[in-house]
Formats: structure tokens, C-alpha cells, sequence
């Protein structure tokens, strides 16, 4: 039996100057997030957002993406009779944040709606739900992205479609057509090849029946596997197509989909990513032979902008935390907060978290209204959302680290969940074309179309006048276009995004905010790690619309 301390002393175990759990909080109290939503047209979906936020922040949900990522999905190959089913178990944490987020429109729903600003609030709705688990927002992202390329074949969407844009989340392997909703994943890389999908080696030999192929090969990076339909490549007699791959086919049966294992992953481990097998698959062409690239890259353009979306989502939640430990922790006779080293790092991770929010929702709403047929906002968006996946989703994991350091020693330990969103951040720069991939992809729509170059500085010339180092850094922009070369990409996109940031934040951020990013970030006035604020900057007017007071 433990010994009772004597009267007059204090238990050795006793709590203090540690800070209370952060749960329950709004996720949606950010003032960048709701006036971004305002600003790009989806102001109708306040009430909601700021309901889903609550929700994102409670104890229960910050529960079920804790237990999500502690017992990982388990591949069943086999059931007890010998019988190949190819399923993955989840704990039913998964299931709850799941359910979640396709009740709310995370995934198909904006296809659906006939209303201006609907692309919008998806994306901040993500912003705002990826406050709880990352890894769950994989199968609602390729769910979102693969209605535009199943569009390219009418029929196939015509029965798709109505089941992919509902709200119902019913996880279970059945036929497609008489479940009340449907995910979508999409396998692409083999391991020959990667990102270069042209050297792909899975074959689809076409049948009888019109429209359907059967595939053999081996993908590499397949994830979501309990998806009930996927967008695959395989190479057809006319070249590199897209197909529409069932787990169950039309009679009942099982597809042949052998998951030969689960990738053991950094993070993202409440996600199931695997490695199917094809042999005699059953698929059905989507988009005309040859042309499967062709076909698939708006649903990586919609990925793209999913990954910007939860760069910055990782950002602010990581922010959230830091402000609260700095709060509740005392060192060397003061708050954190109140010390201002400590406030420099804040205001400094404020600011490259508001830039990255304020980008993301600008780039959401290109989209909402290019898929509308805005041909100039197309332009914008086909250029911006690669110079954004380039750089938010770089500056994750630098940025992750930092806020997980203010927290020292507690940030380090898995309790405090930091070191999953740590683990989580390099993956957002990696999915969908890694840093050079969407550079090069940059490069490639500057050459082809000269409109995305227009479209680029004619948004940037919004901000003109309003900033001697923005206008500067614009003139610097157009020269290093004019001198582009490959392997200088890196760095003419990065220029490219930092622009655009202050740009945009010289428009709709407060002046202390958008004077201390391009000091910092154009003007040069800054070090090489968070924290170098120069003493001019308004550290606490950025604190305070960062981090209101909410304790």
C-alpha cells in the first residue's frame, strides 16, 4: 500500500502548471476560415460549419480519431473457410468519423448541389472536421474527386453518380446499386513506376460485351481498399485508359481485388493503403481508350486542392494547441503566452497558417466556379492549385514541428497527439505528385497555356499599389518566368506561392497581419526557422486574431 504523505506535506503526484485538456473546443473559431467562407460565396453555410465545429472539437469525436489511429485497420485475406473475401476491419472509431463526414457533404455531396459556393463550404468543412483524423479524409477526398471523371462516361454516371453524391455512409461490401451510398478510391502507381503512370503494366483486354475489360497487373499504392468502386489505369489495346473497377459485380459475386498487404506507413494509419492484385478483374472503360490520363487528372486536380486543404487544416489545429499549452504552461515565472520569444513563435506560425487557409478557400473557390464555366477562374485554378499542393503541403511539416516544440517535452509523448499530426504532415506533400511532380506540372501549363499565366497576375494585380514589396516581388515573378528552366522549378513556384499568399492577404487580412508576411516572407526581414519576426511586426495584433481568448 502506497504510504499517505505526512500532515504538512505535499503528495509527490500532485498536479500542477499543467495545462487542462483542450477538448471541448470549436474547431470553426477562426476568423481567416469563416472569412474566407464569406468572401468566396458560401456565406449560407455558416450556421452549419460553425455547428460541425463544435463537433470536430468535443471530446467524443477528438476520442474516436485517437482510437481510430491506436487500432489500426487488419487485413482479412481469408475467411475461416478458406474462401479469398479480401476485407479490412475497422475499429469502429473509423466508422464514427466516417459516418460524419459523408453526413455532411465531405464527399460527393457538392456534385449535387445546384448552388453557388457548394465546392467552398466542402473545403471548409474539411478544414474545420480535419481538426479530428487525417486518415479518414482519403476515401472522402477520392469520392469528391472521382465524379468528374466518371462524367466522361455518361451511362456509367448516370447509375454512379446519384450514390457517390449522397449522404449515407454504408461501409459494408454489397452490390454497388442497392446500397444508399457509395465511397470511391483510385489505384494509379505500380511499382515500376510511380508518379511516371504511362510505364503502367497492368493490361485490360477488352470482351465481348461493350465496354468491359478485364484487368491483370499490380498496384503499388492503393488506398481506402473497402471503397466500393475505383478509377484504375491499365493499358488497353489503345493505349493507357481509365476503367471503373466494383468490388462486387452486378450478380452478387466478388471482383477479383486480392489485397496481397497493408503498407506500413509513417502515419496515416487509421487510413488502410494497400496492394491489389488484378487477375481477370472486371472493369468498364471510362473516357475513350488511350486516354486514361487524360481522363483521371481532374480527379487529381480535386485531390490536389484536398491536399492544400489538409496542409492547412494540420497547421491550425497544431496552432490551437500550441496556444493553449502556451496558456495553461508557466516557465521561469510567467506564462508562455506572456513571453515574448514565445509570442514571436506563435504570431510567426499565425501567420503562415492564416496564408495557407486564405489560399485554400481562394483555390476552392476557383473551383466552384470553374465547374461552373468560368473559363478565367479555370485558367486560375489549373496554375494556383499546383503552386499550392507545392508549397502549403512543404511547409506542413516544418511547421508541425514547431508548434509541437512549443509544447516541449508533453509534444513529444503520443497522449498529447502531436507526433500523429507530425507523422501525418509529410504525406500531404507525397499524394498526388511530390514536390517535383507538381512543379513540373507548373511549368508544363505555363508552356501549353499561356491563359494560366494571365490568370495568375491578373489576380495578383488585384493587390497592385497596396504594397512596395508585394509590387516588387510580382516584377521579380515575371523575370524569373521569362528565364524558366526545370531545374530551377522549385524555385520560381515557390516564388510563385508566396506571392499569391501575400498577395491575397494584402487584400482580405488586417495590415498587421499582411505587413509582417511580406516583411517577412518578400521583404526578407526574417531568419531561416519560425520565430524571427522582426520587432516592427504587430505580434499581438496577430496573436489576437489567431488565438481569441476563449479559456
Amino acid at each position: 500500500m502506497d504510504s499517505l504523505p505526512a500532515p504538512g506535506q505535499a503528495a509527490t503526484h500532485a498536479v500542477t502548471n499543467q495545462p487542462p485538456p483542450l477538448a471541448p473546443y470549436d474547431a470553426s473559431d477562426d476568423t481567416a476560415l469563416l472569412e474566407g467562407l464569406r468572401r468566396e460565396g458560401a456565406d449560407w453555410a455558416e450556421e452549419g460549419l460553425r455547428r460541425l465545429g463544435l463537433r470536430a472539437g468535443s471530446a467524443e469525436a477528438q476520442e474516436w480519431a485517437d482510437q481510430a489511429n491506436r487500432h489500426e485497420p487488419v487485413l482479412r485475406t481469408h475467411d475461416r473457410y478458406g474462401n479469398r473475401v479480401d476485407e479490412v476491419d475497422f475499429h469502429p472509431s473509423w466508422h464514427h468519423l466516417m459516418r460524419t463526414a459523408v453526413a455532411e457533404g465531405l464527399a460527393g455531396t457538392p456534385w449535387a448541389e445546384n448552388r453557388t459556393g457548394a465546392h467552398v463550404a466542402r473545403t471548409a468543412g474539411g478544414l474545420v472536421w480535419g481538426h479530428t483524423d487525417a486518415g479518414h479524409g482519403c476515401p472522402t477526398s477520392m469520392t469528391y474527386a472521382a465524379i468528374p471523371a466518371l462524367r466522361k462516361e455518361p451511362e456509367l454516371a448516370k447509375v454512379y453518380e446519384p450514390l457517390l453524391t449522397g449522404r449515407e455512409y454504408e461501409p459494408e461490401l454489397r452490390v454497388p446499386t442497392e446500397k444508399r451510398g457509395l465511397l470511391a478510391g483510385m489505384g494509379m502507381t505500380e511499382k515500376q513506376g510511380g508518379s511516371d503512370v504511362r510505364t503502367n503494366t497492368t493490361t485490360a483486354t477488352p470482351t465481348a460485351e461493350s465496354g468491359m475489360y478485364t484487368l491483370r497487373g499490380h498496384k503499388w499504392f492503393t488506398s481506402a481498399p473497402m471503397c466500393d468502386v475505383f478509377l484504375v489505369l491499365a493499358q488497353a489495346p489503345g493505349g493507357l485508359s481509365c476503367f471503373l473497377v466494383p468490388r462486387i459485380l452486378p450478380d452478387g459475386s466478388r471482383n477479383t481485388f486480392r489485397i496481397q498487404r497493408l503498407k506500413d506507413k509513417l502515419g496515416n494509419r487509421s487510413n488502410a493503403s494497400s496492394e491489389p492484385e488484378f487477375d481477370g478483374t472486371v472493369a468498364w472503360l471510362v473516357g475513350p481508350e488511350g486516354q486514361g490520363v487524360k481522363t483521371i487528372i481532374e480527379m487529381v486536380n480535386c485531390t490536389r486542392l484536398d491536399c492544400v486543404m489538409m496542409s492547412a487544416t494540420l497547421m491550425r489545429r497544431t496552432l490551437v494547441e500550441a496556444g493553449h499549452h502556451a496558456r495553461h504552461r508557466s516557465a521561469f515565472g510567467a506564462r508562455l503566452i506572456d513571453q515574448p520569444l514565445m509570442r514571436n513563435v506563435l504570431a510567426d506560425l499565425a501567420l503562415e497558417s492564416e496564408a495557407a487557409t486564405t489560399l485554400t478557400l481562394r483555390l476552392a473557390g476557383a473551383a466552384d466556379r470553374a465547374v461552373r464555366g468560368d473559363a478565367g477562374e479555370q485558367a486560375f485554378r489549373r496554375i494556383a492549385t499546383a503552386v499550392g499542393k507545392y508549397w502549403v503541403t512543404k511547409r506542413g511539416p516544418a511547421f508541425t514541428a514547431e508548434a509541437l516544440e512549443c509544447l516541449g517535452g508533453n509534444g513529444y509523448v503520443e497522449d498529447s497527439g502531436m507526433p500523429r499530426h507530425y507523422r501525418e504532415a509529410p504525406l500531404l506533400s507525397i499524394w498526388e505528385g511530390s514536390g517535383n511532380v507538381n512543379t513540373l506540372d507548373v511549368l508544363r501549363a505555363l508552356r501549353r497555356d499561356p491563359d494560366t499565366a494571365q490568370a495568375l497576375f491578373g489576380e495578383l494585380a488585384l493587390a497592385e499599389g497596396a504594397d512596395a514589396r508585394l509590387d516588387a516581388a510580382v516584377g521579380h515573378l515575371k523575370g524569373l518566368l521569362a528565364t524558366a528552366t526545370e531545374a530551377g522549378a522549385r524555385r520560381l513556384v515557390e516564388h510563385m506561392a508566396l506571392t499569391l499568399q501575400a498577395s491575397l492577404l494584402v487584400r482580405h487580412a488586417p495590415p498587421a497581419v499582411a505587413d509582417a508576411f511580406c516583411a517577412t516572407r518578400l521583404g526578407g526581414d526574417w531568419g531561416h526557422a519560425f520565430g524571427t519576426l522582426p520587432d516592427a511586426a504587430d505580434v499581438d495584433a496577430v496573436l489576437r486574431r489567431a488565438l481569441p481568448e476563449t479559456d
